[in-house]
């Protein structure tokens, strides 16, 4: 009798831990099942909102998670891809209130989606099975505002490797600029942030067959996100909008088609 009550004492409490957002832990070598990509966006949403709030509560980051790492495959326990910009401003890990082996992620400036990332992007969906990727931009991107203030005349020369790498960000600033005539310099800098993300998400379809077929077949979602860099909040975009992307690349003759390399 008491071993049974022990029993439904545990499943309480992790049937519990589950409703919460926070991410059930397994000892050893448990298998993990992965939970759905709706299911972790609510658990990064609310883990951000732990966080903005100020009452994180710093979930898998104990020795023992820290040993469980050392013995498991992190494919097992992440939840979530993230690419986002490698400003300091931006500490992924802190701003989804996460720990160790629980987000996949990709830092390059600007946040772009080149050759580099995007194999990144392929790794963390196909390899780790992490269900949802997010695109996430920030507030006072610096590398967007570089790019727009070059494209107003404004630009000071650049290292060799970084113009090839602020490339990626013309064309969003153009597109933001176009559809935004009335603003002038820098104030078309947060829509521009905006773009530089779905330009990221659009890149990423034309370039990944792989991303495009598991967010086709559900198994895993896309979403894009802007993080704001003074309160902690994070502003979920459209995911209406990620579909419409998706549609246009398909339509496309010039998106990639082979899944993998020859």
């Amino acid at each position: 009798m008491k071993n049974i009550l022990k029993t439904l004492v545990c499943i309480c409490f992790f049937v519990s831990l589950a409703f919460s957002g926070v991410p059930v832990q397994a000892s050893g070598h448990d298998t993990v099942k992965k939970p759905s990509p709706d299911e972790v966006l609510k658990m990064l949403k609310e883990g951000n909102k732990r966080f903005y709030t100020g009452k994180p509560i710093h979930p898998n980051t104990d020795k023992s998670r820290l040993k469980l790492a050392g013995s498991e495959d992190q494919g097992k326990y992440a939840y979530a891809t993230v690419i986002t910009c490698s400003d300091s401003r931006v500490p992924v890990e802190l701003i989804f209130d996460a720990g160790v082996m629980d987000i996949f992620v990709i830092r390059v400036a600007g946040n772009v989606c080149d050759t580099d990332e995007i194999g990144s992007i392929e790794y963390g969906l196909g390899h780790v099975h992490t269900p949802v990727l997010v695109v996430l931009g920030h507030t006072q991107c610096g590398a967007v505002t570089a790019v727009t203030r070059a494209l107003n005349g404004q630009g000071h020369k650049l290292e060799r490797n970084i113009v090839p790498l602020v490339n990626n960000i013309i064309p969003a600033v153009e597109k933001a600029q176009a559809e935004h005539k009335d603003l002038k310099g820098d104030a078309v800098i947060p829509y521009a942030i905006e773009e530089n993300v779905w330009l990221g998400i659009h890149d990423l379809f034309m370039q990944s067959p792989e991303a495009r077929n598991l967010v086709k077949e559900g198994k895993a979602k896309v979403v894009g996100a802007i993080y704001d860099v003074g309160t902690g909040k994070i502003k979920w975009l459209p995911e209406a909008k990620v579909l419409e992307i998706l549609k246009e690349v398909e339509a496309s003759p010039d998106k990639a088609t082979n899944v993998y390399a020859e």
